[in-house]
């Protein structure tokens, strides 16, 4: 049998943001968890989708991320925040360091877009050109892709 509540609570989720992230209404993933309605294997697995982290979508999707970024014109791509720590949660998004030359900025901008589509988390990324010195510590901490 399963048990979504279980694997739920195991992500360090609750019950709305899980619903909120799975597209589906909260008294429907209550009904589902508490056994008053049956899910789907299709329903299952859609909200099982919903309870992978970003390290994980971005660990499956690295060398298309790259390609991206590549593509619209940024170099140096890093990883900060809670996925370069290790501590992402399904709740969380990603935080993108990358270098973009001043030619690319106009190219870039629909990059956050187009990784948030292709990994089905949201995407923050940022340029490391517009970084001031309180933000040192984002810089410390940026993993290479």
């Amino acid at each position: 049998m399963v048990d979504l509540r279980v694997e739920r609570e195991e992500a360090g989720l609750t019950q709305a943001r899980l619903a909120e992230l799975a597209g589906i209404a909260p008294s429907n993933l209550s009904a589902y968890e508490s056994g008053k309605r049956s899910a789907s294997p299709a329903m299952i697995a859609r909200i099982r989708r919903a309870m992978v982290r970003p390290s994980d979508r971005l660990q499956a999707h690295r060398d298309e991320v790259a390609r991206i970024i590549e593509r619209n014109g940024g170099l140096n791509p890093r990883v900060y925040g809670s996925v370069a720590r290790g501590d992402d949660t399904p709740a969380s998004d990603l935080d993108l360091l990358v270098t973009v030359p001043p030619e690319a900025a106009w190219t870039f901008v629909s990059t956050a877009r187009e990784l948030s589509e292709l990994l089905g988390v949201h995407v923050d990324v940022v340029s490391d050109g517009g970084l001031k010195e309180k933000h040192q510590q984002l810089l410390d901490e940026a993993v290479p892709l």
